[in-house]
């Protein structure tokens, strides 16, 4: 028997974004009922207790510039705890040459790391022209949107390998996809959305400090204060709206409110029916956006053995399966853990390996960076965000080239009743979980603004 419920609100997703917008309207004196599809909440953000370890399975860092996260942080009491990071980074090179080094700039060359250093120049000055909220309004919008920022930088520079360590910075660490796939325009809203390009080459700017349990515990938080208006294991199949309201049915609940705010990943939006349709411009942007591909891979070992030796963990390479990794290991706990991370095509190809096979490549690329002790550690794990059902990839959805100009304005328009909420349509914080609590407070207040007009 499929149960009714009455509400001001319903939110369909229960990952940051929609728990944000649940709590502030439920502040404002609305009421709200929030259906999630899993079995969980927190959507990206995923802390598991893994053969005795605590492993954080999405996303999971703090940056200085994250101030709506930080501020979520402390209204919720959720304590943070610096990165490590004491000791020298590693730079493997195209020959297989593993480098220490300081700073941020990768050992190579003095032209190479001249024309690196120049490039980051160049980006830093472009992003300082993009509204991070409205990067389809710049000039040259449209020119930067249809060259892809692979062949935007071949039109920069003739050092590939100088070209390859400033792709990684998007392509690899940020979108997960090949620098072929999307735009220049794309990459700089990427940087604006972190304050500058300089931001995401610096490590310690832009993986900070992490929260002690780990970052999960602010959905979970959230989620706990809200109480029974959450209900897991609810996914809305149906949407049907109007200018009356809206009907969010799953196969044992319906929900009548006024408004809806569906609160999942763009890719996700195809999973439910809309009736009537949603409009035609939408339903083809729809098309053009998609989550990239990362394989997040944690190995944790009796002692962090690296730090013996007077690293610090972080290393980085575009021409390793694992292109960055970093030590990571918990708060107050005596072993060590490193993460890695595999993106785009190389997941492509290591998905289609065996599981055996595939942990020998990946563990043989992080001993490239550590040493031969990288081979054995006493708990490995790959968090692999593109098997589960209810995200299909990681880290956020991006446009191919020339969407972000064609549709990128359309992205938070409401649909009548309907709000859209989530880290791949923010501005500040883009991607990230200071961008999903960013929206989420934007759609509330929103929603708030309308029901008392």
């Amino acid at each position: 028997m499929t149960e009714t419920l009455i509400s001001d609100v319903v939110v369909i997703g229960a990952g940051a974004s929609g728990l944000t917008a649940a709590t502030d309207l439920r502040a404002a004196g609305l009421t709200v009922t929030v259906l999630e599809a899993r079995d969980r909440v927190g959507g990206r953000l995923r802390t598991e207790t893994i053969d005795g370890a605590m492993l954080e399975l999405g996303g999971q860092w703090v940056s200085p510039d994250q101030t709506a996260l930080i501020a979520t942080l402390d209204d919720l009491g959720l304590p943070t705890y610096s990165r490590w990071r004491d000791g020298d980074s590693v730079y493997v090179s195209p020959d297989g040459t593993a480098s220490r080094f300081t700073g941020d700039i990768f050992p190579a060359s003095d032209v190479t790391q001249s024309e690196i250093e120049r490039l980051i120049e160049v980006m830093d000055a472009l992003v300082a022209e993009i509204d991070v909220a409205a990067p389809w309004s710049h000039p040259r919008a449209h020119e930067y949107d249809h060259v892809s920022f692979a062949g935007w930088l071949e039109q920069q520079t003739d050092d590939v390998e100088a070209r390859d360590n400033i792709a990684l910075f998007i392509a690899d660490a940020m979108l997960t996809k090949p620098a072929h796939a999307f735009s220049l325009l794309q990459a700089l809203q990427m940087a604006s959305s972190a304050g500058s390009f300089s931001n995401l080459v610096d490590a310690d700017f832009i993986l900070d400090k992490r929260v002690v349990g780990g970052l999960q515990g602010v959905p979970l938080a959230l989620a706990a204060s809200l109480g029974g208006d959450v209900r897991l294991g609810q996914p809305v199949d149906r949407l049907e709206w109007s200018d009356a309201g809206v009907v969010a049915t799953t196969p044992s609940l319906r929900v009548e409110a006024r408004y809806a705010v569906v609160a999942v990943p763009p890719n996700l939006y195809s999973r439910i029916d809309y009736v009537p349709a949603l409009p035609a411009k939408r339903l083809q942007w729809h098309q053009h956006v998609s989550l990239g591909l990362v394989i997040k891979v944690h190995a944790v070992y009796e002692t962090p053995f690296w730090r013996e030796s007077g690293l610090s963990g972080t290393a980085f390479s575009p021409y390793q399966v694992v292109h960055e990794a970093y030590d990571n290991s918990n708060h107050d706990d005596p072993r060590g853990t490193l993460v890695g991370f595999v993106s785009d095509e190389k997941a492509d190809r290591l998905l289609a390996l065996p599981a055996d096979e595939r942990r020998h490549e990946i563990l043989g690329s992080l001993a490239s960076y550590y040493g031969e002790e990288a081979l054995s550690p006493a708990v490995y794990y790959e968090s692999d965000w593109v098997s589960e059902e209810w995200t299909g990839g990681a880290y956020a959805t991006s446009f191919d080239l020339g969407g972000l100009s064609r549709w990128g304005h359309d992205q938070r328009v409401p649909v009548g009743p309907i709000r859209f909420s989530s880290s791949d349509i923010a501005a500040e914080g883009f991607q990230h979980v200071d961008g999903a609590i960013r929206v989420g407070h934007d759609v509330a207040a929103e929603i708030v603004a309308d029901h008392r007009a």
